[in-house]
């Protein structure tokens, strides 16, 4: 054990034995933001060690999703399930050594779906390839966890794994904006009323070196979210729990599992499945589909009927000035207005200028001058 990480210890010790109050509040906030600091300097001075062979994927399709997991679990064989990949699979651990991808087309959607080594404990410290699978997940849209429904357990290792490596699950970035000065010291503003203290705040700034800043907090902030919000290189990702091998569990296990899974990440999505027997595929098909939040924007030309079969797939809701940007650059230039039918417009083809947002299905029509 090096000197940081016996350091992180010590200080996470400390924090167990600390009953959280507004007396403490100041000490536990700096004790967490020494903490963060500490395991930052983890990561940069891990950046660049050992090989990565393998784990160098092309990104192609609207979507990449993770499938996350202890080995074992079934993820090869789901992934076998859902796409054409051809990921090797036994009944032993580590099969998988290298990412597979296979791609899983749903809704006019073509979702990248990489199976990756299993995860253990300590991956995000560096055991058994685990700072090169959790790279391969900071870069993904969706992690999805396949969990053994008769060991639901392990899902608090893996979110804990991802939550000591950045990956904030289920979660939107905090509302802080840090605006560094040349000199001036700190202003905080507060947009909204905080439950910590100023010399709490001011503690974890200066503790994360923030010495001369604006800082704007436009939400109530607990301390995690505050020091999450002052680094800015979280990465916020939405999750979704295949609880697999079902078929080998009865109604009262698996109540228990789904029990405990929301007692982890009350916020995921919950999908029962068995990879072997391919049973609920369907349903995890659509679960994938509908927590990238997809849109489909079917485009129509001047005088023409609409493209029914093949939409411009985009994730999150789209403003038309989005939806032009992505068909071609040249149509914001020439834009003139757009037309669109569907459920964003109050009547068919209604007229709409670029900061309109679109409803997934909207037909949308762009009229160039």
């Amino acid at each position: 054990m090096d000197d940081i990480q016996a350091k992180i210890i010590e200080l996470e010790e400390e924090l167990t034995k600390t009953k959280y109050n507004k007396r403490t509040q100041h000490h536990i906030g700096l004790v967490k933001a020494k903490i963060a600091k500490l395991k930052e300097s983890q990561v940069s001075r891990s950046r660049g060690k050992g090989k990565t062979t393998g784990y160098s994927v092309k990104k192609t399709g609207d979507a990449t999703a993770v499938l996350v997991g202890f080995p074992s679990v079934g993820k090869s064989t789901l992934i076998n399930q859902l796409t054409s990949a051809e990921s090797k699979t036994a009944e032993y651990a580590f099969t998988t050594l290298e990412v597979i991808p296979g791609m899983l087309v749903h809704k006019h959607a073509s979702i990248q779906l990489l199976d990756v080594p299993g995860l253990v404990s300590g991956a995000a410290d560096g055991t058994g390839r685990g700072k090169e699978v959790i790279a391969v997940v900071r870069t993904a849209d969706l992690a999805i966890f396949v969990i053994d429904v008769r060991v639901p357990h392990e899902l608090l290792a893996l979110a804990t794994e991802l939550q000591a490596a950045g990956l904030r699950l289920d979660d939107s970035p905090p509302k802080v904006r840090v605006i560094n000065k040349e000199r001036g010291g700190i202003s905080i503003i507060d947009i909204v009323p905080q439950e910590l203290d100023q010399g709490t705040i001011l503690a974890i700034l200066r503790e994360n070196k923030v010495n001369n800043a604006e800082v704007r907090l436009g939400e109530e902030l607990s301390i995690d979210r505050l020091i999450d919000g002052i680094l800015g290189n979280r990465v916020y990702l939405p999750s979704l729990v295949a609880l697999n091998k079902i078929d080998l569990a009865d109604k009262k296990v698996q109540d228990a599992a789904v029990k405990y899974i929301r007692s982890v990440l009350p916020r995921t999505r919950i999908v029962p499945v068995s990879a072997s027997v391919g049973s609920n595929l369907p349903a995890i098909r659509d679960a994938i589909y509908e927590q990238l939040n997809f849109y489909r924007i079917y485009l129509k030309e001047i005088g023409k009927k609409p493209d029914m079969d093949e939409p411009l797939i985009i994730r999150h809701q789209p403003s038309i000035e989005e939806t032009c940007r992505k068909i071609h650059k040249d149509f914001l230039a020439k834009f003139r207005f757009a037309r669109v039918w569907g459920r964003s417009a109050k009547f068919p083809g209604q007229k709409f200028l670029l900061k309109h947002l679109l409803a997934d299905g909207d037909i949308l029509e762009v009229h160039l001058r």
